[in-house]
């Protein structure tokens, strides 16, 4: 992992298209811009961890569901 120190309207480029500047920092709060083409999918990192654990929930619960309808007794 690559760890950098910016201030305010500093920016940070990643390959030719990417340009990520930070844009206020307001005590432990940072504001972050980022430019990049539209086919550049840009998500929040827990909002990535809560669609996972959903999906893993809703697997879990389907291979449930198929044990209990599957089962012979």
């Amino acid at each position: 992992m690559l760890v950098l120190s910016r201030k305010e309207n500093e920016t940070i480029k990643i390959g030719d298209d990417i340009e990520i500047r930070i844009l206020e920092v307001k005590g432990d709060t940072v504001r972050v811009g980022i430019e990049a083409p539209k086919k550049v999918d840009i998500l929040r990192g827990e909002l990535v961890q809560s669609i996972s654990e959903t999906n893993t929930e809703a697997l879990t619960l389907d291979m449930d569901v198929f044990s209990k309808l599957t089962k012979k007794e």
